[in-house]
């Protein structure tokens, strides 16, 4: 169904949707739990289970809401303190699980 040229002008981008189980959320939390590191899109299709063709397009929308960077083929975390803060907890998480996990014999 059309809308109308006003509603299209007015309305605000789709926003992308970054919960839990999406590509989005699924990359995001990849490069936030390497924030030490960038990688090749192929190295997080690898990673994340994430179709080859599907990851240069989730990559591509979160540059465009500055979320991740790039420099020639490599792609990292933004460099923005929420991330940053969103990667220690991703980080202190995963510690704890697997301490948990592993702690007990």
């Amino acid at each position: 169904m059309p809308i109308g040229i006003d509603r299209f002008d007015d309305e605000r981008e789709e926003a992308l949707e970054i919960r839990e189980g999406t590509q989005p959320y699924r990359v995001l939390s990849f490069l936030a739990e390497n924030d030490d590191k960038a990688f090749t899109q192929t190295e997080i299709h690898e990673a994340t289970g994430i179709k080859r063709g599907s990851v240069g397009a989730v990559l591509s929308r979160l540059e465009d809401r500055s979320l991740v960077r790039h420099r020639g083929r490599y792609w990292a975390i933004a460099e923005d303190d929420r991330l940053a803060a969103y990667a220690a907890q991703t980080r202190a998480s995963s510690a704890s699980t697997t301490d948990d996990y592993y702690g007990e014999e």
